[in-house]
């Protein structure tokens, strides 16, 4: 697949802070890349240095082969670029906000009258067409902002955060949407807090702490740098005095801990963790009504490569 974006040894410096520092990657064409890390981790730097909004250091950025510059208006506007902040104009209805930020780009009116109902559609926004934004609740106000950024049918996508504070139903048409676009031949940079959606929708990661990238790759490679490999938990009947020294012994257990009649084991590697568990478990009569398995999720790794202090 040929390279959308090509970072090259980018550096953002603020006086004694270095933002961004020395980082390199690229995104692939129809892939949707996952920039993720805590607050302060250089993710919106490095973005606005890629878009030309912010002047850096050093480093070298190409789009679609070509070096990005501020002036670089053909290249630009192949770009939808969806701020995590809402950016509509109050005074117009949905259907004239869409249609205003698709005219920037598509002066042909039979043809931006096609695009503006595909990207409505998209969106699921054929009923709300003539309300005005005040109107419009959480959900549908982010579904209208990804509209007015995408309707121009840009070959390349940054999302950020594009799910803040909506309900699941909005969510779930959020996310529908941005696998659409995908399918559709579009290539995305996705930035959240909610792994389950970089779970759900990225084909690959970075992860970025202090300016530099920790971590990169899909999402089953990245689970594989997760220093606890499964979590067993167990609803218990009963309990006896002894079980938790005893199950410290297992083979390749980690941790242990009891709360509630909850047992909750972690390994650091193996295979068969659970048979084992059981057959411990019958050997020493121990009752429980539930037991299941869990490996790593993209969330726990997150927070072991990190660190789970608090991030302004």
């Amino acid at each position: 697949m040929k390279n959308v974006i090509e970072v090259k040894k980018l550096t953002k410096e603020y006086k004694n802070l270095k933002a961004v520092d020395d980082i390199s990657f690229e995104v692939k064409e129809g892939e949707i890349l996952g920039l993720l890390g805590p607050n302060g981790s250089g993710k919106s730097t490095t973005i606005n240095c890629i878009l030309s909004l912010l002047e850096f250091s050093d480093g070298k950025i190409k789009i679609f082969g070509e070096e990005m510059k501020p002036d670089s208006y053909s290249i630009k506007e192949k770009i939808g670029v969806i701020f995590q902040d809402v950016a509509v104009f109050e005074e117009l209805t949905v259907y004239e906000n869409i249609d205003y930020f698709c005219g920037l780009y598509i002066k042909d009116k039979t043809t931006r009258e096609k695009y503006i109902e595909d990207a409505v559609k998209l969106v699921g926004l054929e009923e709300f067409l003539k309300f005005y934004p005040k109107q419009l609740s959480g959900g549908l106000l982010r579904r209208l902002n990804i509209a007015c950024g995408i309707a121009h049918k840009p070959k390349l996508i940054f999302l950020d955060e594009p799910t803040v504070a909506v309900d699941p139903q909005s969510r779930n048409n959020i996310l529908d949407g941005i696998k659409k676009l995908r399918d559709n031949g579009a290539t995305i940079v996705y930035t959240t807090h909610y792994m389950e959606e970089v779970e759900i929708l990225c084909d690959r990661v970075i992860i970025l702490d202090k300016g530099k990238i920790i971590a990169s790759g899909t999402n089953d490679e990245l689970k594989e740098l997760a220093k606890i490999k499964e979590k067993v938990s167990v609803e218990l009947i009963d309990q006896k005095e002894t079980l938790l020294d005893k199950v410290r012994t297992l083979k390749h257990v980690e941790n242990v801990t009891l709360n509630n009649n909850l047992l909750v084991i972690t390994y650091r590697k193996g295979t068969n963790n659970l048979g084992n568990l059981i057959d411990f478990l019958k050997e020493e009569n121990v009752k429980y009504s539930k037991i299941y398995s869990e490996r790593p999720t993209l969330n726990d790794v997150f927070l072991e490569l990190t660190g789970k202090e608090l991030r302004d």
